[in-house]
């Protein structure tokens, strides 16, 4: 049977709809990369487009004039973007605000502000858009800033320091904040003490001035030596897992009202590994059913666990990370990608995530960004 003309017509124009439809869809995902450029004449911040299709990255944009942004954070709405800039100097450390336009692609410098503390590392904001919350490293504090409506930093509004260490007499001399993570509902905030192998909380009263108060659990101690880094929630609320750096481990709990209870501890590497840990970043699959912990050094992948109904981690695999010193991941919102940053050997890949297994494959080609350190990634 023969179309007529102008239904032929009217059906190539719609599949033709569809399928602008679907390429601009697939191309509202955008990803942030922060590095140790050291130079502020060369590019720090990078932002790609992801085709959430083909997994392929493709440059839009990227930021100079700040040195070492090594690591990133989102404001809730998308449209600010925070970093820490990484100095080892004493009151070198600073933490900076730009504004994305995903319409006009630009990324804008806002202004920034003293880090309240040496070597800052790590940065979150809270859920209302009005609070920046800063780890610094190398001395051991945290820093709390209000965030105008424009997305400007205010000066510090809280800073804590902390002095006591650990077992490790080469890393655990004193204190050293490696994480700053909200609860679920953000009434609390956990602060990994990588240097006191102590998991610190506090109510987080957002109304007050000073919102960090003393939580009835002010902390959770760890197994001495571990040396906890990151920290993530499960998306049900109900349980919390930490990545120990030193000892690589993952520690399990259960998680209620700002209160920590043990229920596992498992290990990123296979039982008869010996070496260098260095275990770093720690994520979980949209879904829920599947945790995701990076390992730096000799191993350089991507540890995969199954979770139980329990909250329990059970091993099921590894993926490397096809490069070296992966220091930190992101999974996108969909749970489809995982893409991963080798800060040593300044290269990036897009792995795309069985839903079912949890296994990760390679797509799309190498990415090259030197010394690169962070990413994070955000649908638009």
């Amino acid at each position: 049977m023969k179309i007529p003309q102008h239904k032929l017509k009217k059906t190539i124009l719609l599949l033709i709809a569809f399928f602008v439809c679907l390429n601009l869809f697939s191309q509202n995902t955008y990803v942030f990369f922060g590095s140790f450029n050291r130079d502020k004449t060369t590019d720090a911040i990078h932002v790609y487009q992801l085709n959430t299709r083909s997994g392929k990255l493709s440059k839009v944009t990227a930021a100079k004039d700040i040195v070492s942004p090594s690591y990133l954070t989102l404001s809730p709405n998308g449209k600010f973007l925070f970093a820490c800039t990484e100095s080892k100097t004493p009151n070198g450390g600073s933490v900076s605000s730009f504004e994305f336009n995903p319409e006009n692609k630009t990324l804008t410098f806002i202004n920034s502000q003293k880090s309240g503390g040496e070597n800052p590392v790590y940065m979150t904001a809270h859920k209302n858009g009005k609070w920046l919350v800063n780890g610094n490293y190398t001395e051991g504090s945290v820093s709390v800033y209000p965030i105008a409506d424009n997305g400007m930093i205010n000066p510090i509004a809280q800073n804590i320091q902390y002095s006591e260490g650990s077992i490790d007499p080469e890393r655990q001399k004193r204190s050293h904040i490696h994480s700053t993570v909200f609860s679920p509902n953000c009434d609390y905030l956990f602060l990994p003490d990588l240097g006191a192998d102590k998991i610190r909380c506090y109510k987080f009263e957002e109304d007050k001035n000073e919102p960090l108060v003393a939580a009835e659990k002010p902390f959770t101690q760890i197994t001495l030596g571990g040396g906890p880094r990151h920290f993530t929630f499960h998306p049900n609320g109900k349980f919390a897992y930490c990545i120990e750096e030193i000892a690589g481990n993952i520690d399990v709990y259960n998680y209620e009202n700002g209160k920590l209870d043990s229920i596992q501890r498992i290990a990123t590497h296979p039982e008869n590994y010996i070496g260098n840990y260095e275990s770093s970043d720690i994520h979980i699959s949209p879904d829920g059913r599947f945790l995701y912990a990076s390992n730096r050094g000799e191993k350089n992948n991507i540890a995969i666990f199954s979770i139980d109904n329990d909250g329990k981690l059970k091993s099921i695999g590894y993926q490397s990370t096809l490069g070296n010193y992966p220091r930190v991941f992101a999974l996108d919102e969909s749970g489809k990608f995982l893409i991963t940053t080798n800060t040593n050997s300044g290269n990036v890949f897009v792995f795309k995530r069985n839903a079912k297994t949890g296994l990760l494959k390679k797509v799309g080609k190498e990415l090259k960004i030197k010394s690169v350190s962070c990413v994070k990634i955000r649908k638009y």
